[in-house]
């Protein structure tokens, strides 16, 4: 019976999969319309799995990952990076951060010889100086630079610790095994910085306790200073040096009244966990993944399915099987196709957009990028997957190398594509 309904299975979707032609290499990760992703591939503490799914016209979202030597030395430390940087305003902030941030933070590393909590923030402020004196250098040019910022999500994992580094609205999620009743539970490991928050706007109201319209509720959102979400990011020079909030900046962008102190930071709130055997993966993604999903939704469907066809003992060459996830409200019908789990989050994530707006999902994907953003964000997702064996080792053992950017979407501006 099985046998049958996965030879229907194969028969019917078969052709339709072949229809669009995947561009890329298994190196470089494969481009798929608005999709780019990278099915798994091999990092210092295990496998990974990457995804990116554009929505603006130009895409904002930025990502890394880096394995190997965190640090120019040859004694190490050696480890994994993984950083996700969501831009806003355009994508500069987020390029310079994706171009700089790494190199700042190997050359810490190679000061202090190890990774720490103090290397990673005096990376994050090295980028931060950086930026501003691109905008300063490019201010007589293209004064609206000053507006473009970015969140920015760092997760290390070296020596058997994670450090996980934010500021901003994206997230990083750990699946962790329960061992009473084998389940696996989500556990968010990052602190958010969005207004949306009430602990956030009371962070900002403290700051500023002189200013009490720090955070205004506009059209029904918590916004800094009636502008931005977030309370820190890199970037938004705008809002941080009050000789970039004037003439020529658009009006919209311009305070009434002069600031004395910076309205948003760019000081990343850190952590430190120690990872155990039962730790079984990390999610790291841009907000425009968790406006969609729960934590512990996206932790289950990375759990509940095979990272690729090599795990699923029912087929030979190539299987699709139907798997209903219901869970927390969610009910979605998954052809599972030998997707990594960072590509199967996405499409799950914009099968719940194109549900809120009462739409097929394949209606979705035939929307035109920048027209898109009024249905979903840019997404980006990192799945980390740890095993155990090699979180343990010294972190001057070596292992292999890995450098892979995400995205890197090429499209002409009328491009339409599936996704």
């Amino acid at each position: 019976m099985l046998s049958r309904l996965v030879n229907f299975l194969r028969a019917c979707w078969w052709p339709s999969l072949d229809r669009y032609a995947h561009k890329g290499s298994d190196a470089s990760g494969w481009q798929d319309g608005l999709l780019w992703y990278k099915d798994n591939g091999q990092h210092f503490n295990g496998e990974f799995s990457m995804a990116v799914v554009q929505a603006n016209n130009l895409l904002e979202d930025q990502s890394q990952i880096e394995s190997g030597s965190l640090s120019t030395l040859e004694s190490g430390p050696y480890g994994t990076f993984v950083g996700i940087y969501d831009g806003h305003g355009g994508p500069e902030t987020s390029r310079y951060i994706n171009d700089h941030l790494f190199q700042h933070l190997k050359r810490f590393a190679t000061e202090q010889q190890s990774m720490s909590v103090d290397v990673i923030k005096k990376a994050y402020q090295a980028t931060e100086d950086g930026f501003f004196s691109l905008v300063s250098k490019q201010w007589p040019m293209n004064p609206q630079i000053a507006a473009v910022g970015s969140c920015c999500l760092v997760g290390v994992v070296c020596n058997g610790t994670l450090y996980i580094a934010n500021v901003g609205d994206s997230r990083a999620v750990l699946g962790r095994l329960v061992k009473a009743n084998g389940e696996v539970l989500a556990i968010q490991l990052s602190s958010e910085h969005n207004v949306a928050i009430e602990s956030v706007r009371q962070e900002m109201h403290s700051l500023h306790p002189d200013d009490s319209h720090i955070v205004v509720l506009k059209h029904n959102v918590w916004r800094v200073k009636g502008l931005i979400q977030i309370s820190r990011s890199i970037g938004d020079v705008y809002l941080k040096k009050a000789e970039f909030n004037r003439e020529p900046l658009y009006q919209k962008f311009r305070l009434r009244q002069p600031f004395r102190m910076p309205i948003l930071s760019s000081e990343p709130s850190v952590s430190m966990h120690e990872l155990q055997p039962h730790d079984q993966f990390l999610i790291f993604a841009s907000d425009g993944l968790w406006e969609h999903l729960s934590n512990q939704v996206a932790v289950d469907i990375v759990q509940n399915h095979p990272r690729n066809t090599s795990n699923v003992a029912l087929s030979s060459s190539f299987l699709i099987t139907m798997v209903v996830l219901a869970n927390e409200g969610y009910k979605y019908v998954l052809w599972m196709d030998g997707h990594g789990s960072a590509r199967r989050l996405v499409k799950v994530a914009l099968q719940e957009a194109a549900k809120k707006r009462e739409m097929r999902y394949s209606d979705l994907k035939k929307i035109d990028r920048g027209v898109r953003r009024h249905f979903h964000d840019d997404i980006t997702v990192i799945v980390v997957f740890l095993d155990s064996n090699l979180v343990s080792r010294a972190s001057s053992a070596k292992g292999p190398s890995l450098s892979l950017r995400g995205g890197g979407i090429k499209l002409p501006a009328k491009a339409k594509a599936p996704c």
